[in-house]
């Protein structure tokens, strides 16, 4: 396998950045929909994952894309790979 292909392997998911409270660490909201197994209705399902953020590059409201890595904590076992969309300040 080429180096970038060993880079890129593993999960990525696309979430909006909630907090950066944390040194190197922002927590990441993942929405996804799914239909319920049973009515048929489209639901929301969310989970937030905590991502490894280098240089506190990203802040609330910003939207990232995060790729998994090897654990770096007991709860962050997820690296932020790069910026969708910087947050609109109202």
């Amino acid at each position: 396998m080429s180096e970038q292909q060993i880079e890129n392997s593993g999960r990525s998911l696309t979430g909006t950045v909630v907090s950066d409270k944390m040194n190197k660490t922002v927590t990441v909201l993942v929405e996804r929909k799914v239909k319920h197994p049973l009515y048929g209705k489209i639901i929301r399902l969310s989970k937030k994952y905590h991502a490894h953020d280098e240089n506190n590059d990203f802040h609330p409201g910003d939207i990232v894309v995060i790729e998994e890595c090897r654990p770096m904590s007991r709860t962050k076992t997820w690296n932020v790979a790069r910026l969708v969309q910087k947050a609109v300040n109202v």
